[in-house]
C-alpha cells in the first residue's frame, strides 16, 4: 500500500540514493525511487541489467550474432507487481507473449496440462483433479484428508510458522500425496526454487499452491517475452531509468557500505568511494553476504550473522542448442518433464521468441534448450550436459537425426535457497539503519509473493520504506489474498488447526 506523504520531492531537496543490483529487485526499487524524485545511482556488476534474467551478445559457429541468457522463465499472471515495472515502458506488455499452456510429461507416459483447468477456485483445484491423468477422484479418496487440510487455507505469514520446520517431501508424505502425481508439485512448485523437494520448506510449497491454485484466478498459464531479455524488458527500462535522471552504472562493483559520520552511507566501488544518504542492496544471496561480510561497521550481531546464514540452491545448468533441422511442428513452447534423470524442461524458443526464430526460420532448424536443476555437487559437467542432450532425443525422437550446429552451457549457483527451518532467519526489507533497507527473492516478505515477483516486490518495498522516511508517498502493492479465496475451503481448513 501507499505510504501517506507528499507526492515527490522538491529538486531542491531531493535525496542521493543508491541501489546496488541492477536485477529486478534493483530495477524495481530504482524505478519508484527515481520517480519520486529522488537522485538515484543505480550499480550493477555486470555489463547488462537483469540480473539472473540478464542478456548477453555471442557469436555462433554460423557467424551470426545471438543472445543468451540463464534460460527461460515464465512470466505468470500473478506476478501483478512485476507486470506493474514492466508497464513503465510496455503499458499493454506487448512484448509478452502467452504461451498456450503448461504441460508436464512423466517419463512413464503420462502428460498434465492446465490448459483446460477452470481458473476460478475452487474450482481450479477440483477441475484439476477431474482433467488429470496422473492425479483422479481415487488418488483424492486415499489422501489423508486431515493433514491436507491446510492446503486448502494457506495463510501468509501464519503458514509460515506451521510449516516451516517441515520438508516439501514430508508433507506430500504426510498427506499421503498420490506417489505417480507427486512429480506435478515436485516439477510446479519447488524446482521452481531450483531445489531440491527434500530440503525445501513446506511452507514454500504451500504458498505456491495457494498462489497458483486458491489464492487466484489466473491459473498456471503464463507469458513469456517475445523477444530476448535485454531488448524486450530490461533495456527499455535501462532507459527510462535515465529519463528520469537516474544514473545507470553497469560493470561496477559494489565491495562494501559503511555508515557515515553525521549520517548518510558510503559505498566503495571498484572506481572508489561514492557517498549517498540512503541505499537499497538488491544483491543476490552470495553478493549480499560478501558486501555484509566486508562492511564491518553496518547492522548488529544477530542481524550480520542471519545474513552469513542465508544460503545458496545448489548449481544448475542451462544448456542451449542450435541445430540443423527443427523440431516437430506440434512440440510446445515450453515443456516440464519428470523421470528423465535430472532433465526439468525442453523449451523450443522459435516458438515464441522472435531473434530464435528469425534464426530458426534462416537455418531451416531450432533452437533447444534444456534445463537440470539441483544438480549433484558431485556430478562432472560434461556429463550432465551429454545426458541432457541424450534425454531430448529420448523425449523428442526426431532431434536423434539432428547436427548440433553450436551449443551453449551455462552453470551457475547463485538462487536463493529456502530450506527447512529458515524462515525465521530471513532477514527483512528493513535494517537496523533507517537509511539501508535490503529487497531481492531471498529477502523475507510477509505478502503472497514467490520468485520473480517477491523480487519485484520487495524492491517496491524497500523504496516505499525509505520514502515514508522522508515524508513521500511509496505505491500501491498487489498480490493474492492473504487467505484463500473460498469461505468454504477456509472453513474446511481451519478445522486442521483445531
Amino acid at each position: 500500500m501507499p505510504e501517506p506523504g507528499r507526492a515527490g520531492f522538491d529538486s531542491r531537496h531531493a535525496p542521493s540514493v543508491a541501489v546496488a543490483g541492477g536485477g529486478i529487485a534493483g530495477l524495481a526499487a530504482a524505478t519508484l525511487l527515481a520517480e519520486r524524485g529522488a537522485r538515484v545511482t543505480l550499480y550493477e556488476r555486470e555489463e547488462s541489467l537483469g540480473g539472473r534474467l540478464a542478456g548477453w551478445r555471442t557469436r555462433l559457429a554460423d557467424g551470426s550474432e545471438t543472445t543468451m541468457s540463464r534460460g527461460f522463465h515464465a512470466f505468470f499472471r500473478q506476478y501483478y507487481n512485476l507486470r506493474g515495472l514492466l508497464r513503465r515502458t510496455d503499458p499493454a506488455l506487448t512484448r509478452l507473449t502467452p504461451l498456450p499452456d503448461y504441460p508436464l510429461r512423466h517419463s512413464g507416459g503420462l502428460t498434465d496440462s492446465f490448459a483446460r483447468v477452470p481458473r476460478t477456485p475452487p474450482f481450479s483445484a477440483l477441475g484439476f483433479v477431474a482433467l488429470s491423468p496422473t492425479f483422479g477422484w481415487r488418488d483424492l479418496a486415499t489422501m489423508d484428508a486431515r493433514a491436507a487440510l491446510p492446503l486448502l487455507d494457506v495463510r501468509v505469514p501464519e503458514v509460515y510458522q506451521r510449516f516451516d520446520q517441515v520438508s516439501a517431501v514430508r508433507l506430500l508424505e504426510l498427506v499421503r500425496f498420490p506417489e505417480a502425481a507427486r512429480h506435478l508439485a515436485f516439477e510446479v512448485f519447488s524446482r521452481s526454487f531450483f531445489a531440491d523437494p527434500r530440503e525445501l520448506s513446506a511452507a514454500e510449497l504451500l504458498l505456491m499452491f495457494h498462489i497458483y491454485f486458491l489464492g487466484s484466478a489466473e491459473g498456471l498459464l503464463f507469458d513469456v517475452p517475445n523477444e530476448p531479455f535485454p531488448q524486450a524488458l530490461w533495456e527499455p527500462l535501462g532507459n527510462y531509468l535515465q529519463r528520469l535522471g537516474a544514473v545507470v552504472r553497469t560493470g561496477t562493483f559494489v565491495h562494501e557500505v559503511h555508515p557515515c559520520d553525521g549520517g548518510g552511507v558510503v559505498l566503495r566501488t571498484d572506481t572508489g568511494a561514492d557517498r549517498h544518504e540512503a541505499a537499497v542492496l538488491a544483491l543476490d544471496t552470495g553478493g549480499l553476504r560478501q558486501v555484509v561480510a566486508a562492511s564491518l561497521g553496518l547492522g548488529t550481531a544477530a542481524w550480520r550473522d542471519d545474513i552469513a546464514a542465508l544460503r545458496t540452491a545448489p548449481r544448475f545448468l542451462v544448456s542451449r542448442l542450435w541445430t540443423d533441422r527443427p523440431v516437430r511442428a506440434d512440440r510446445p513452447g515450453f515443456l516440464g518433464t519428470s523421470g528423465y534423470g535430472g532433465l526439468d524442461n525442453i523449451s523450443v524458443l522459435e516458438r515464441y521468441e522472435g531473434e530464435a526464430a528469425r534464426w530458426a526460420a534462416r537455418n531451416g532448424g531450432s533452437v533447444v534448450e534444456l534445463h537440470a536443476y539441483a544438480v549433484a555437487a558431485a556430478a562432472e559437467p560434461e556429463k550432465v550436459q551429454r545426458m541432457l542432450v541424450d534425454r531430448l532425443r529420448q523425449v523428442y525422437p526426431e532431434t536423434r537425426e539432428a547436427r548440433i550446429v553450436d551449443a551453449r552451457h551455462e552453470w551457475h549457483s547463485d538462487c536463493p535457497l529456502f530450506p527447512v527451518g529458515s524462515h525465521h532467519r530471513r532477514p527483512p526489507v528493513r535494517t537496523p539503519h533507517p537509511w539501508l533497507t535490503l529487497a531481492g527473492d531471498a529477502i523475507r516478505c510477509d505478502l503472497p509473493v514467490a520468485l520473480m515477483e517477491r523480487a519485484a516486490t520487495t524492491g517496491f518495498l524497500a523504496a516505499g520504506a525509505l520514502l515514508a522516511a522522508w515524508g513521500v508517498r511509496g505505491q500501491v502493492l498487489w498480490t493474492v489474498p492473504r487467505t484463500g479465496r473460498s469461505p468454504v475451503l477456509r472453513a474446511l481448513g481451519a478445522l486442521a488447526g483445531r
